[in-house]
C-alpha cells in the first residue's frame, strides 16, 4: 500500500489543553474522502453514489505522488449538480501562486458555490523529493495564502517576498465571490497561519479530542473569524468493523489513542460524529479503512442511516 500519509501530516507540537467556551451550534455536514491510495478511474462512481446517497461533501486529496487535487475536483464538481467538493489540500512548494489562484477561479465559476480549497505547507520528505522544498515553509505558506486571498479578491498584487513574487499581477476572471479557502496544519505556529488566513481549517486524520479542542484554541486566538472546521474521521462498518479501525488509526495518528475512529451501527457511528460536533466540528470527511471492501456500500450506508440520525 502506498503511505498514506496526507500533506499536512506532521507530529504536532504539544500544547496543554485549553479550557473554550462552547462552540457556537452549526449543522454538521458529512462527507466522504476520496483517499488516494485507490485508483483515479473509481472516483466517478464514489462522487455520483455520494450524491445520490444525500451527503453534502466530497474530499480529494493531492498527495505526492499519487493524484492532482484540481483535476479529481473539477471531475467530480462536473460528475455532480449539488455535493460541495473539497480539496485536502494543495502543497503550496509546487505551486506558483498566480497558478494556484487561476486555477480556483477557473473551477469556482465553472461550480459557482461548489468548491473548497485547502492549501498547506506539504510533506518536507516529499517536497524535497521535487526540488521545492522551502527552507522557512511558514514564511512560505503564509506568503502563499496572503497572494492568494487577494488575487481571489480580484485586486492586482504586486508584492516581492521571501517565496512569493508577483508585479501587477491581476486575474482576469476572478471568481464572483471567493470561494471560502481552507487551510490544513498540525503545528500551532501553522494552525496560528491558518486561523488568520484561511476560512477553513483541515485537521488531520485520526485527530484526538485534545488535539482537536488544542487547534481550536489557537483558531480563535489568530482570529475571531468563524472558522468552519474539516475533521477527518475513520469510520468501517460490518464484520470486524473495530479491528479494521483500531488497525488503521496509528497509521494517521501517533498510536496513542487506538480507540478513536468509528465502527459499528449507525447509532454507534452518529453518537461519535456528535461528539466531534460539540468539539467544534462543523464538517466530517468519513475516511474508510485502507482495506474498505466496500466503498460504495459504506457510503450509501452513511446518506441512507447515518446522515438522517445527524439531521435529527
Amino acid at each position: 500500500m502506498a503511505d498514506p500519509t496526507p500533506e499536512y501530516a506532521s507530529t504536532p507540537d504539544p500544547i496543554p489543553t485549553p479550557d473554550l467556551a462552547p462552540p457556537t451550534a452549526r449543522p454538521l455536514r458529512l462527507g466522504i474522502t476520496y483517499v488516494p491510495f485507490r485508483p483515479p478511474e473509481e472516483l466517478r462512481d464514489l462522487a455520483v453514489a455520494a450524491e445520490e446517497s444525500g451527503l453534502d461533501e466530497l474530499w480529494v486529496w493531492e498527495d505526492c505522488f499519487k493524484q492532482s487535487g484540481f483535476a479529481a475536483a473539477a471531475a467530480a464538481l462536473a460528475w455532480t449538480k449539488r455535493i460541495r467538493v473539497g480539496i485536502g489540500l494543495l502543497p503550496v512548494p509546487l505551486r506558483n501562486v498566480a497558478l494556484t489562484a487561476m486555477e480556483i477561479a477557473t473551477v469556482d465559476r465553472l461550480f459557482p458555490d461548489r468548491l473548497i480549497p485547502g492549501i498547506g505547507h506539504g510533506v518536507q520528505d516529499w517536497m524535497a523529493q521535487t526540488g521545492s522544498r522551502a527552507a522557512s515553509p511558514l514564511t512560505l505558506l503564509r506568503e502563499h495564502a496572503t497572494a492568494l486571498r487577494r488575487l481571489l479578491a480580484g485586486e492586482e498584487v504586486t508584492v516581492d517576498g521571501r517565496y512569493v513574487r508577483l508585479d501587477h499581477v491581476r486575474l482576469d476572471w476572478p471568481p464572483a465571490s471567493p470561494p471560502p479557502l481552507g487551510i490544513g496544519a498540525d503545528g500551532p505556529k501553522s494552525i496560528a497561519i491558518a486561523g488568520e488566513l484561511g476560512d477553513v481549517f483541515l485537521l488531520s486524520a485520526a485527530r484526538t479530542e485534545a488535539q482537536i479542542t488544542n487547534a481550536r484554541r489557537i483558531l480563535e486566538q489568530a482570529s475571531p473569524r468563524r472558522h468552519e472546521i474539516v475533521a477527518a474521521q475513520i469510520v468501517a462498518i460490518g464484520p470486524g468493523a473495530r479491528d479494521r479501525v483500531d488497525a488503521e488509526v496509528p497509521k494517521w495518528n501517533d498510536g496513542s489513542d487506538v480507540t478513536h475512529g468509528s465502527a459499528g451501527d449507525a447509532e454507534t457511528i452518529a453518537a461519535d460524529l456528535r461528539r466531534l460536533a460539540e468539539l467544534g466540528v462543523t464538517s466530517v470527511a468519513v475516511q474508510p479503512t485502507g482495506d474498505e471492501p466496500d466503498l460504495i456500500g459504506l457510503i450509501e450506508f452513511l446518506g441512507r442511516e447515518v446522515r438522517p440520525l445527524l439531521s435529527a
